[in-house]
């Protein structure tokens, strides 16, 4: 995998939200995404047609040379599946830390309490974690955690496992348990636009079972859970994600986060990236 962010795929917009043209930022240009009758178009600063991806409810768009498809999650095209558009949120924050962000089990507790989390349940037991090179991507496996409400459809508190997959390096995956259905997964993304290296628009989207509540509900259960976060992204500092070891010192509890920094350090992927103390 190519380390220059020209040469990724990032989400610039919803697929079903595209009425005349948006104009945006990826990684500091000026963009515009409209759509087309053969589906969605982009356009860079210099009227130069960037290619179109349609996939998980977003367009997609490369401004350099893909140098690989865009990643697929074949769990969310099983039947029964609700499809979850959740829209999105513009961040200051680095767009590295915005995904650090969503693999970080631990702040549950403080942040998401009585939700994601209980502070009467903070310790987070031991996990897999590994850098899977045939498919150069960070996952973390048999992740347990206690949640008083795991989901919008969630009656009451259970112990969660999760499953966090890093496809690319502005991308997520959570698996988690599914109160409806034990055994299956839902599937929970965050899709990150890199707007600048400080700034970023997070695009949630997820794929649930979930017969009982409505879109809204649905919507606006994740919406909630992602406004808990901003405040803690946007008073991080530095802004940008170090990769020093150095720079931060991790706990057991991070050993996704570190994952993550290895692997953005071994593909060279450092927009977004502190590499050095100030």
């Amino acid at each position: 995998m190519t380390g220059n962010p020209e040469d990724h795929w990032y989400p610039v917009a919803l697929a079903s939200a595209l009425p005349e043209a948006r104009n945006t930022l990826l990684l500091g240009r000026q963009i515009t995404v409209g759509p087309g009758s053969d589906g969605a178009w982009v356009n860079a600063e210099d009227s130069e047609r960037l290619p179109v991806v349609e996939r998980f409810g977003h367009v997609w768009t490369c401004p350099g040379k893909p140098r690989k498809e865009l990643f697929d999650i074949p769990e969310v095209y099983t039947e029964g599946r609700r499809l979850v558009d959740v829209g999105s949120v513009r961040v200051r924050c680095s767009p590295l830390r915005a995904v650090e962000n969503f693999l970080d089990i631990a702040h549950f507790p403080f942040v998401h309490t009585d939700i994601l989390g209980s502070e009467s349940h903070t310790e987070v037991d031991r996990y897999n974690v590994e850098i899977r090179e045939a498919v150069d991507e960070v996952w973390a496996t048999k992740v347990r955690f206690f949640q008083p409400q795991a989901a919008k459809s969630a009656t009451g508190g259970i112990d969660t496992e999760y499953m966090y997959r890093v496809p690319a390096p502005t991308c997520a995956v959570l698996y988690k348990t599914c109160p409806p259905r034990p055994g299956e997964w839902d599937v929970i993304t965050l899709f990150v636009q890199p707007l600048t290296e400080e700034w970023c628009e997070v695009w949630p989207w997820m794929a649930l079972y979930d017969d009982d509540s409505t879109m809204a509900e649905m919507v606006g259960f994740q919406q909630l859970i992602f406004m808990q976060d901003r405040s803690i992204l946007e008073n991080q500092v530095p802004r940008k994600l170090p990769l020093d070891p150095g720079m931060e010192t991790p706990t057991q509890a991070d050993l996704t986060s570190v994952a993550y920094r290895r692997w953005l350090k071994k593909i060279g992927y450092h927009y977004g990236a502190q590499l050095v103390a100030a």
